[in-house]
């Protein structure tokens, strides 16, 4: 597990989507932008149907991701963060940490998912095994 330095934690739990790379079984790659959070040194995402990219992380727990740091360097190159790792899919409280990702990504006082009754889903966690991109996090 390589640790997450505080200026890719920084853009991580900001408010810019994850592009989520898994692989589909002939080895293409599949993308989803997701909601993202921190929980310790992991990454977490919620899904409520059991998507592609669930199927696919069961399959092939290899994933890299990308997310935006909306910054620009000295070059004025636009900044990113760049993350290689391997997720692993459990089942159950996604719908609570959706709502506690909408706050980041939708606003403080939104309703997410807005059922009442919300299936119980999954959640990927992400062990990060090596950050790149364009920032600080990857001198």
């Amino acid at each position: 597990m390589a640790p997450i330095p505080e200026s890719a934690r920084a853009v991580l739990e900001g408010p810019a989507p994850a592009h989520l790379v898994t692989l589909e079984p002939d080895g293409r790659p599949q993308i989803s932008i997701v909601w993202i959070g921190l929980d310790g040194d992991e990454l977490v995402a919620a899904h409520l149907p059991e998507h592609r990219k669930i199927r696919n992380i069961r399959r092939d727990p290899r994933v890299a991701l990308s997310v935006e740091a909306g910054t620009h360097n000295e070059m004025g190159l636009a900044e990113y963060v760049v993350i290689h790792g391997r997720a692993r899919v459990t089942e159950g409280g996604a719908a609570e940490l959706l709502q506690e990702l909408a706050r980041t990504y939708l606003g403080p006082d939104v309703k997410f998912p807005p059922v009442d009754d919300p299936p119980p889903g999954y959640i990927t966690h992400i062990t990060v095994e090596r950050i790149g991109g364009v920032g600080p996090w990857a001198r």
